[in-house]
Order: C-alpha cells, then sequence, then structure tokens
C-alpha cells in the first residue's frame, strides 16, 4: 500500500496506467449490475471503482456524489459520467454515462413491447415479485454502506435523521432538505465547528499495484472558455432536435409533447424518480392523457426491476404515448421512436451538467466550507435514501397501503392484513443471501425470482 503522488486531471487521462478499454469494461459491468435504484447504483460504483479497482479515491468519490446529488436528474447516471470524465475527460464520461443507461433502455424497450402487446401477465407479475424482494434487500445493504461511510459522527447521524423524520413524516421537499443541509453544513464549516470541520475534510485515498488514482491531492485546470463551450455544444445537442420537431410538427405533435414535456423534467427533477413520479403521471395521465392512472405504477415496476435509473420509467411512458398516437407509422415502430426520444432529451442535460460544473467543482475540494455543506447534505441524502427503502418496502410486503394525515403529519400506513406472505418469505431470503451467504446481486435476483416463478408455476 502506497500513497498516491500528486495529479493533475491531464495525468489522470495519461498516466495512470488505466486504458480506456479496460474502464470501457469495468464500467460495463457496473451497468449490469446496477439493480435497486440510486443507493444500490451508488454501492456498486463505490464497491467497484473505489474499494475493488481504487481508481478513484473514498474522498474524491463523495466530493463527486455529494456535488451529483444537488444536479436535477438521476445522481448515480451522473456520478457514473464524472468518474469516467475524472479517468479519461470527456470521452471517457461520454462512455461511462452512456453505458449506464444502455443496459436499462434496451430492458425496458423490451418488456414496453411486451407490455403493449398483451398487457400484464401474471407469470410476468410473479417474475417482478421475485426481482422486487432481492432489490429491498440490495437497498438496505446500501444505505447501510453508504451511511456508515457519510455520518462520520453524531451530528451527521442527527442530520440524516432529521431529513428522514422531515420526508417522512412530514412530506417536506427534497430540494428545500438539501437546501437546509448545505446551509447548515455551510455555516458549521466556516465557523470552524469540530463536527463539520471533519465532515469536510476528506482523507487522501490510498492505492494498489501500479494504478494512480483520482484523489484529495489531484487537482483540475478549467477556464471559463472552456466550460462555456463544452455547455455550448452539450445545448445544442439537447435542444437542437426539440426546436428541429417543433418547427416540422408544431407543438400540438406527440412527439413535440414529448420532447417538451421531459426537457423540462429533465430540469427541475431534484430528488430522483421517487420525486418526480407523482409530477410525471399528473402529466401524463391527466394534461396530456398518455396513459391510465395505474400504468404509471407499471412502468415503475419495470425500472425498479431493470438496471439503470429508475427515471428510466420515463422511456415507459414515452413508448406508450407515441404507441397510442401512432399516426402513419407502426404503432410499435412509433412507441420505439417515442421511447428513444424520451431518452434522448431525459439523459442529454445530465453530460450537460457534469461536463460545465466538474471541473469547478473538483477546484472547490479544498474550500473547508464547501466541502462541509457538501458532506452534510450527503448526510441528509442518507436519510432521504432511507426514506425511499421503507417507502419501497412498504409496497413491496403489503398490497395496500394508506395516506394517513393526522396532526400535520402525513404518513403511509401498511393494511396488517393485506400482508403478502410470499413476499415476506422472498425478502427473508434475499436477506439472508446478501447478510449471512454473503451472495452477489445478481445471485440473489436470480434466487429470488426463481423462488418467485417456482410458487406461481406450483399454484
Amino acid at each position: 500500500m502506497q500513497r498516491d503522488a500528486p495529479a493533475t486531471v491531464g495525468d489522470l487521462a495519461t498516466g495512470h496506467g488505466i486504458s480506456l478499454g479496460e474502464a470501457t469494461k469495468t464500467f460495463a459491468r457496473i451497468a449490469c449490475l446496477s439493480f435497486g435504484g440510486p443507493a444500490g447504483q451508488i454501492a456498486v460504483m463505490h464497491r467497484i471503482l473505489v474499494e475493488e479497482k481504487r481508481w478513484i479515491g473514498e474522498d474524491r468519490f463523495l466530493h463527486a456524489l455529494n456535488f451529483c446529488m444537488l444536479l436535477p436528474g438521476p445522481e448515480a447516471q451522473q456520478l457514473a459520467t464524472y468518474c469516467g470524465w475524472l479517468l479519461h475527460r470527456t470521452l471517457g464520461g461520454l462512455v461511462a454515462g452512456l453505458l449506464f443507461v444502455l443496459p436499462g433502455f434496451l430492458a425496458i424497450m423490451g418488456l414496453s413491447i411486451v407490455y403493449a402487446a398483451y398487457g400484464e401477465m401474471a407469470i410476468v407479475s410473479s417474475l417482478f415479485l421475485g426481482l422486487k424482494a432481492a432489490v429491498l434487500a440490495i437497498v438496505v445493504q446500501a444505505v447501510l454502506r453508504i451511511g456508515g461511510r457519510a455520518l462520520k459522527n453524531g451530528w451527521m447521524i442527527a442530520i440524516a435523521a432529521a431529513a428522514f423524520v422531515a420526508i417522512f413524516l412530514f412530506a417536506v421537499p427534497f430540494p428545500a432538505i438539501v437546501a437546509a443541509a448545505g446551509l447548515l453544513g455551510f455555516a458549521g464549516g466556516r465557523a470552524g465547528h469540530p463536527a463539520f470541520a471533519a465532515a469536510g475534510k476528506g482523507d487522501v485515498a490510498v492505492t494498489d499495484g501500479d494504478h494512480a488514482v483520482g484523489t484529495h491531492s489531484g487537482t483540475v485546470r478549467s477556464s471559463a472558455r472552456s466550460a462555456f463551450l463544452t455547455a455550448a455544444v452539450c445545448l445544442a445537442v439537447w435542444l437542437l432536435p426539440v426546436a428541429a420537431l417543433l418547427f416540422a410538427f408544431g407543438p400540438d405533435n406527440v412527439y413535440s409533447q414529448i420532447a417538451v414535456f421531459f426537457s423540462k423534467m429533465a430540469v427541475v427533477t431534484f430528488g430522483g424518480a421517487y420525486a418526480v413520479l407523482a409530477y410525471v403521471a399528473q402529466e401524463a395521465v391527466g394534461t396530456y392523457g398518455w396513459m391510465q392512472p395505474g400504468e404509471m405504477l407499471d412502468g415503475l415496476g419495470l425500472a425498479e426491476t431493470t438496471p439503470g435509473p429508475l427515471i428510466m420509467v420515463t422511456q415507459f411512458v414515452g413508448f406508450l404515448a407515441a404507441f397510442r398516437e401512432p399516426g402513419s407509422l407502426n404503432p410499435y415502430l412509433a412507441g420505439a421512436l417515442g421511447a428513444c426520444l424520451t431518452t434522448w432529451v431525459t439523459f442529454a442535460p445530465c453530460f450537460l451538467w457534469i461536463f460545465a460544473g466538474a471541473p469547478f467543482i473538483e477546484r472547490l475540494r479544498s474550500n473547508r466550507a464547501l466541502s462541509a455543506a457538501l458532506s452534510t447534505i450527503t448526510a441528509a441524502v442518507v436519510g432521504v435514501i432511507l426514506n425511499l427503502a421503507v417507502w419501497f418496502a412498504l409496497h413491496v410486503l403489503f398490497a395496500r397501503v394508506e395516506e394517513v394525515e393526522r396532526y400535520g403529519l402525513s404518513l403511509d400506513v401498511p393494511v396488517l392484513s393485506s400482508l403478502d406472505l410470499l413476499a415476506l418469505a422472498l425478502v427473508l431470503t434475499a436477506v439472508v443471501a446478501i447478510f449471512v451467504l454473503r451472495l452477489g446481486m445478481l445471485p440473489t435476483l436470480g434466487l429470488c425470482a426463481a423462488g418467485s416463478l417456482g410458487a406461481f408455476l406450483l399454484g
């Protein structure tokens, strides 16, 4: 074990001994294992890039995570893009970010076609039940891992607990929680409070072997001109197709509506897929009439049980929207085009945020007050992710969950009589597989899916 020598991003791009081909294989592996929502996906990246490969230092990884948590859009995909950018600049970021989306895109495309052709099938539902049970255990494991690293003292634990209570009991919006945590951390770091100073101070990572890792000692050289040019190119890639559709077909065409609506959504999706689910459902069902109310949950089920960001549920919405308004096209071809367009305008902005902002964020790693703010935000996000895990558990284990509002509190309460005993057995199986037998994600997913399908076949 040895400490890293100081490095610049230029050194990281050329002198660390990690070829683009090797990085591509690794990010493809991460993409195929990216089940379980953002918590599980971030845990997978940390395990492979920080612990196994030792390509990126602990401090730099958490710094990147803190930045991505502040951005609209899927934080896990943006974190993958950021890590790829650290290793091989823009090309590396493009490869990592696109690969992270590709497996889920292909899976949801195929499942959307099946859904449109056959609707809900019992055998498919049983398969999803097994996968959801495994995903729940994976998310719990991810919360424990991330919490163990981010909650470094009693103050950070208290902030995570407060964030959980705020969102779970009072339905406080995610952006408000992030803003409050950031201000508290910044003030604490600026004042030199020991708890926040410790939270904002990262250790220099170590390496194994010959690879130089992107660590706290690395610096980034950037200029306003290069950032402006990068932002301009990314904006053009994102918005020119939208403008072309509006010019060619007008604002009432289904493809124009998809492009405009999901472009707007990409700017306001703070807090991940769950936070924006109600907004998308309201617009897709009530305003545009693209789908029925229950179909949004079906789409979320597809996204939860396939690799990739949960925000990929928007691809399912875009597919159904175009499938049901195909015009002169074959409905399945129209649906596929709608899904591709939705994915494009959902994820193109993610590259804009990273490529334009990451160089400046890297330069701010030495600013104690800002580092403390970002670390405090990470602590709050642990509480938010715990809330998502609880929400997910309620909807996996119980067929009926009722919203109770009393004394200013808003709480999801399960109907105990609706407990799904098969789901409970599958969740316990997944917990044993992960925490006792130490099985990986894919064996656990396969085990639970096989158990659920076996139960279905046995009646």
